[in-house]
């Protein structure tokens, strides 16, 4: 088998086919995200016309990017999928840094948040679950048991997302709901102001309301994250040239369009405060809520235990591949880049597992100033919203690797291109740069934190690089001996 490095190993073993790679991104891209993000979207934008163009365009950027991703994937195939991507185009100091981030807090934040958000709905009843560790053990005991599992969840979330949106197309349509009494495009006309979505916003009119739209898609772009993690298990997929570009599209493209329909199903059961002020921001539960009375609320918290279960396999599967390729590229700890008896990297997910939970402990505290209340909350929850930029940042530079692997080697084998090259590049890096700039100046703080956290992987790099240059000069000198 050809690794990351390009050297052969007895290493990881191809057995994904092009349903298990679907499984993959379909199981990661639906999480508890779309039950939730909605509600503070529409805060942020003010009319239900406009919650679904949020929604559009996070739908576009997703499937432009599945789409870039999936000409890399086909061309190279090998372990750790973007961070070998970023490694061939622009050189081993920024796939690092991609590899950093991702272990630092993109993959092992999401981990650590999705796994707590499965114990809130569970640890009432079964207090010692612990999700993230039980999907870890069960991946170290082979491929076979971590896509049983994926595909057996992501069918089954998939089917109960689609019965949700049959159920509030169908009986919850009302004539009380957004879709009837609240304005379409007019936010102003449904009580609306932009200082009122964002208090620090120092300019108004139309210009307030395309910033405060870029602000809104933070959320539908999470939800959409995480398509990429299935180039990560790109050493283990059946003729890879045909069934990761096969995988990216029909996930990404499922999803896209179930999440379109489900929100729709929420404005036209929902009204508009309904959807804005749903309690805890649980737009799904509301909705089950208003169709079906208490019995909604159950189906909704078993809907989102089984969606962020499969969730969290996806993630904990795919995420060690990544640091399997960066320990085979001799960029982080040896044994990471091992595989057990079962042909997974087992050190890889264990050290995985390690990091998010300790994610979890991490305590903030913050206290009113009027009632001297005091709440408590997760480190990581914030680190999440930080890296928002720079996670938009790494998957602009993987879409514009193919503009460059083009260039640098126009005349590798390439067993799938890009439909729409090169305008699909170039919309979504497009529209990501204007978002990143958007957050840039409503959200430097959060935006500035992230990118520090990736920058702290510079004298990182340096160390690693400066120990992989002195193992390959002592291995020199003792052949010449």
């Amino acid at each position: 088998m050809v690794t990351a490095a390009g050297r052969v190993t007895p290493g990881l073993a191809r057995g994904l086919g092009q349903l298990d790679a679907t499984m993959i991104v379909v199981g990661i891209l639906i999480g508890s995200g779309i039950f939730i993000v909605s509600a503070e979207s529409l805060r942020l934008v003010g009319a239900p016309g406009w919650l679904l163009v949020v929604w559009v365009l996070a739908g576009v950027m997703t499937i432009t990017g599945a789409q870039c991703c999936a000409e890399l994937a086909a061309m190279m195939p090998y372990p750790g999928g973007q961070y070998v991507f970023l490694r061939e185009a622009y050189g081993s100091g920024v796939a690092f840094l991609f590899g950093w981030a991702l272990f630092l807090i993109i993959q092992t934040g999401k981990i650590a948040a999705v796994a707590v958000a499965f114990a809130s709905f569970t640890g009432v009843l079964i207090e010692w679950v612990s999700p993230g560790v039980t999907l870890t053990a069960v991946n170290t005991r082979g491929l076979e048991a971590g896509k049983l599992i994926q595909n057996t969840l992501t069918s089954i979330k998939t089917v109960a997302l689609l019965g949700l949106i049959i159920l509030g197309l169908s009986r919850g349509w009302n004539l009380g709901s957004a879709a009837c009494t609240a304005s379409w495009w007019n936010s102003w006309a449904n009580g609306w102001t932009p200082q009122q979505a964002r208090p620090d916003l120092e300019v108004a009119g139309g210009l307030a309301l395309v910033m405060l739209l870029g602000l809104a898609m933070v959320g539908p772009l999470f939800s959409q994250s995480g398509w990429n993690n299935v180039t990560f298990t790109g050493g283990e997929v059946h003729q890879p040239e045909r069934n990761l570009p096969g995988a990216l599209f029909k996930g990404t493209a499922l999803v896209v369009t179930l999440y379109l329909l489900a929100n729709l199903a929420y404005i036209v059961t929902l009204p508009l405060g309904g959807i804005q002020q749903a309690p805890q921001n649980r737009v799904g539960t509301a909705m089950m809520q208003a169709i079906l009375g208490a019995p909604g609320a159950v189906i909704m918290a078993a809907a989102i235990m089984i969606s962020t279960f499969g969730c969290n396999n996806g993630l904990i599967l795919a995420g060690a591949r990544v640091y399997y390729a960066m320990a085979r590229d001799r960029l982080f700890f040896a044994g990471v880049g091992s595989v057990n008896t079962r042909r997974v990297p087992a050190v890889a997910l264990v050290m995985q597992c390690v990091w998010a939970s300790l994610l979890t402990l991490p305590r903030t505290v913050t206290t009113d100033a009027t009632t001297g209340a005091v709440t408590y909350g997760n480190v990581y929850t914030q680190l999440l919203e930080y890296i928002i930029s720079a996670d938009l940042v790494f998957y602009g530079l993987m879409t514009g690797a193919v503009v460059v692997l083009r260039r640098k080697v126009p005349n590798a084998e390439r067993p799938y291109r890009t439909i729409g090259y090169p305008f699909t590049p170039l919309i979504y890096i497009s529209v990501a740069a204007l978002l990143i700039l958007d957050l840039a100046y409503l959200a430097p703080a959060t935006s500035g934190i992230g990118y520090l956290l990736v920058l702290s992987g510079i004298p990182v790099y340096l160390v690693w690089r400066g120990r992989m240059g002195s193992a390959l000069a002592t291995n020199t000198e003792g052949s010449e001996k």
